[in-house]
């Protein structure tokens, strides 16, 4: 929630880019909270590449933020889909595929389900303001909701949590590069052989259970991989 407040207040302009922002100590009394709660607050925004931290001198917006934001940009740090990442812009999906069938092997074992416990398949297209941003192909327990096509025209992970009380903790991926497959040319317009950035991942609910086994494909010309290291 106080990422979600500092992030905000950057986006309104409130601190612009370059700006040095309040210190730690003086957001934590804002807030009401403990020094290290707004340490791990910023250290989001340093993640997705909006604030930068000096040594000595404090917390900057990054004066470049607000060119960075103007690209579409494929956010690995953001575990929580599509809708999410892309706050406040026009998400909608085109369903490819809703079946069930039995687990391989490998998805049982990832999944921790029985091997006679089925799953959906789902193949999604999923554009973001009008424009194509991703492929996706998730396999995810019958156990865990009952979905319909039109919970898949939205938000998968906004219908399991506020229809079914799910709270999301988070994913485990794994980020390559592959050539563009069939697939991907009916379900983004791709060139068959073309670079496609790749995320493999498994997601998990807060009691540590996986409940999505999922493979999303980007297209090169607007996918941007963010990662901020930081140095100790």
């Amino acid at each position: 929630m106080i990422a979600d407040s500092l992030r905000q207040a950057i986006k309104s302009g409130k601190y612009a880019p370059g700006e040095l922002m309040p210190d730690q100590n003086k957001l934590a009394t804002t807030f009401d909270t403990t020094r290290i709660t707004i340490h791990k607050a910023i250290q989001l925004l340093i993640i997705e590449g909006m604030v930068y931290s000096k040594r000595g001198a404090g917390t900057f917006v990054r004066k470049d933020f607000g060119l960075a934001n103007q690209q579409q940009e494929t956010q690995v740090d953001r575990p929580l889909g599509t809708t999410r990442t892309n706050q406040g812009k026009k998400v909608t999906s085109k369903v490819l595929e809703l079946q069930a069938r039995l687990p391989t092997a490998e998805e049982a074992e990832q999944l921790m389900i029985d091997a006679m416990d089925p799953v959906y398949v789902i193949r999604r297209t999923r554009y973001v303001e009008g424009k194509v941003w991703a492929y996706e192909h998730t396999i995810m327990p019958t156990s865990i909701v009952t979905l319909t096509k039109q919970v898949l025209l939205g938000s998968i992970y906004g219908y399991l949590e506020k229809e079914r009380g799910m709270s999301l903790a988070g994913s485990h991926r794994i980020i390559s590069a592959a050539k563009a497959t069939a697939d991907d040319v009916e379900a983004m317009g791709a060139t068959l052989n073309d670079p496609v950035l790749v995320i493999n991942q498994v997601s998990y609910i807060d009691d540590g259970t996986p409940f999505e086994l999922s493979e999303s494909h980007f297209p090169f010309e607007s996918s941007t991989v963010v990662a901020d290291v930081q140095v100790h």
